[in-house]
């Protein structure tokens, strides 16, 4: 196709054509995310362009080794391919400097995965058995877990209230966190009984050995659980502050500052937080859609009039400028920055 428009036009080449042809429908008939779209037919804009055609065009201005080979024959651009440097950095594709260092942890991080098949559970750690290991840890997370929370107090504390949704959304995430500290907790009890051999080690059970032992987050426990990446160290670190998120809501009020990645189903919290607008000023909640703003206030001791205050959010590939107040360029080997207070 790229042969055809450029033989049918031979004094001047059809570039919004062949954008528009490669953006749009051979690589863009592909992707459903208007905005990845929009990605893409930027990244192609450096290449498919006019001035790709004079000489020295570089394909990334920090590395300028990487030109467009000047017209010639075969041979000649085969031989100014073959002396660009073997290992391509990732602005010549449009990328951050620091999408090798993502590229890099995945890599490490299947290796390890495939390095721990290899090993098994043949030792533990300094002079304690795999097992001795296992009924420590398990040990020290139950001692760290709270109980679970009193729904009926909170029921009782925090009614169903027409004009006030987030009660609902509050009954609602406590329940589903109370279901998972109870296969936890119950997981965790058996795992020790099974050690002491008390009961059979179970297929789950033996899974659940191997991934804490390996310091995996357990199977069983993140299919009753929220989303997460963490190792099982990390992951009941975050799970205890989330907990004490919601007991401070439970015992001290409604937070003026929502946690927003704190929630189990945040989904049922942004439709609260529509629902009390829409019921606030008597219209239908079809009709209302969200709009947000990074306040300079990042302190508020009130809530807001209207909406809520969240924070918890992450950016990856950006950061945020505190002084432009705007989105800039990632600094170098910085990959994740908070995002500011979000109204």
């Amino acid at each position: 196709q790229l042969q055809i428009f450029v033989d049918e036009t031979p004094h001047e080449v059809p570039f919004k054509a062949i954008n528009y042809l490669t953006g749009e429908c051979n690589y863009g008939g592909r992707v459903t995310e208007e905005q990845d779209r929009h990605l893409l037919m930027t990244l192609l804009a450096d290449y498919y362009c006019p001035v790709a055609l004079e000489p020295g065009y570089a394909l990334c201005l920090e590395h300028q080794e990487f030109q467009v080979p000047s017209p010639g024959s075969y041979g000649a651009v085969l031989e100014h391919i073959h002396g660009m440097p073997p290992v391509v950095p990732p602005g010549v594709y449009g990328f951050h400097e620091n999408a090798n260092i993502t590229r890099e942890q995945g890599e490490t991080y299947r290796m390890m995965d495939s390095l721990l098949l290899m090993v098994g559970q043949t030792s533990g750690t300094g002079d304690s058995s795999p097992e001795d290991t296992i009924r420590k840890i398990a040990h020290d997370i139950l001692k760290r877990m709270p109980e679970p929370f009193s729904l009926g107090g909170v029921q009782a504390k925090y009614p169903n209230r027409y004009e006030e949704s987030m009660n609902t959304f509050l009954i609602q995430e406590l329940t589903r966190f109370n279901q998972l500290m109870t296969v936890m907790r119950s997981s965790l009890e058996d795992i020790q009984s099974a050690l002491k051999g008390l009961q059979l080690m179970s297929d789950e059970l033996e899974h659940l050995f191997q991934c804490i032992f390996n310091g995996k987050t357990p199977t069983l426990w993140l299919t009753h659980s929220y989303p997460s990446l963490k190792p099982v160290g990390g992951y009941i670190s975050d799970l205890i502050e989330r907990l004490t998120f919601f007991q401070n809501w439970v015992h001290k009020g409604m937070p003026v500052r929502f946690w927003l990645s704190g929630m189990f189903f945040m989904q049922a919290f942004t439709t609260g937080t529509a629902q009390n607008f829409a019921r606030k000023h008597m219209i239908a909640i079809d009709t209302v859609t969200f709009d947000f703003e990074m306040p300079r206030e990042q302190g508020p001791k009130e809530r807001p009039i209207d909406g809520v205050y969240t924070h918890g959010l992450f950016l990856e590939g950006c950061k945020w400028d505190w002084d432009l107040w705007t989105l800039s360029e990632s600094e170098a080997k910085v990959l994740f920055v908070s995002v500011p207070l979000i109204w």
